[in-house]
């Protein structure tokens, strides 16, 4: 998947924003992160959101926070991002375009936290620019033994991996299906027709009680930099 896919979501959507209609049944994986997170922002002093979009997560948890910075590898995201931070004239945020793939233009041990919301699951590769006995929290749907494999070859220590799929969403029709499924990074655009066919697939891979839904599977995972 590569950055046009972001950059087009950002143009198009005005970032990750998705105005699909659908209920959840049951407490979302992402619910639980966000609320574990903002017990845990208060006693960090450097923060680090690994892949922040297009920024609206990141301004969230800086009321909670002492300082974050927010990184993206889309330009676009990023456009937004400081767009959003303008208008809230939040003084405690900072937004930068950089990617994992080169060397982060961060210090060594600059960070006591980084959290990665379904971010780049490489920053793990970065563990430098965490300090000795700092924080690393994150949430993923996929690539889990990716997140094992690099917590494992990095050296972080106290490792803890939740699995979790409690939650189920529900969708009214087909059309806010296709929306949900659209927001998902690397799909196509499954409200143009011509992917009708494949959206008929999607539909029948996802009955649940006779219902049109799909089952939420997330993984929360926790570590510390010895």
């Amino acid at each position: 998947m590569g950055i046009e896919w972001y950059d087009r979501i950002a143009r198009r959507n005005g970032g990750y924003r998705s105005n699909a209609i659908f209920t959840i049944d049951g407490i979302s994986a992402e619910q639980i992160f966000e609320e574990r997170l903002v017990e845990m922002l208060p006693a960090f002093h450097s923060v680090l959101d690994a892949g922040c979009g297009h920024g609206d997560f990141t301004l969230k948890m800086s009321r909670h926070a002492k300082s974050i910075i927010g990184f993206d590898n889309s330009i676009e995201m990023i456009k937004i991002a400081n767009s959003m931070k303008d208008e809230s004239k939040s003084d405690n945020i900072q937004f930068i375009y950089t990617t994992t793939k080169t060397d982060l233009p961060f210090s060594d041990g600059q960070f006591d936290l980084i959290y990665d919301r379904r971010g780049p699951t490489s920053i793990l590769n970065h563990s430098r620019i965490l300090r000795s006995g700092g924080t690393v929290f994150g949430i993923h749907s996929g690539a889990l033994d990716t997140v094992k494999e690099r917590l494992h070859s990095n050296g972080f220590i106290n490792i803890q991996i939740e699995e979790l799929n409690h939650a189920v969403f529900y969708f009214p029709n087909k059309n806010e299906f296709a929306k949900f499924l659209t927001g998902i990074p690397g799909n196509p655009d499954y409200t143009d027709p011509s992917l009708s066919k494949q959206l008929e697939i999607k539909i029948e891979e996802n009955q649940i009680n006779g219902k049109l839904g799909m089952k939420e599977y997330k993984y929360i995972w926790k570590a510390n930099k010895p």
